[in-house]
């Protein structure tokens, strides 16, 4: 089991990365250790299920920290 990683707003701004290394959204804000999400343009509804967001409606999504794998300088990465 990997450790918990802690996200803050240190993250604001950052690419969200897939296991795959694509980016599938940026980082608008940090609230209690959950990323809000901007999804990417073109996102395919396969990624969004994949990452259980729901359809194209313009808002941002949250990403708890248990789905993060690690946080480098400029991305958050997701697992798998």
């Amino acid at each position: 089991m990997r450790d918990h990683v802690a996200l803050t707003e240190e993250e604001e701004g950052k690419n969200v990365l897939n296991a795959a290394g694509d980016t599938v959204g940026r980082v608008t804000a940090v609230e209690d250790e959950k990323a809000h999400v901007d999804p990417a343009p073109g996102l395919s509804d396969a990624t969004r299920s994949k990452l259980g967001w729901g359809d194209d409606d313009g808002r941002d999504y949250v990403l708890d920290s248990s789905s993060v794998e690690s946080v480098s300088d400029d991305a958050v990465h997701l697992g798998r």
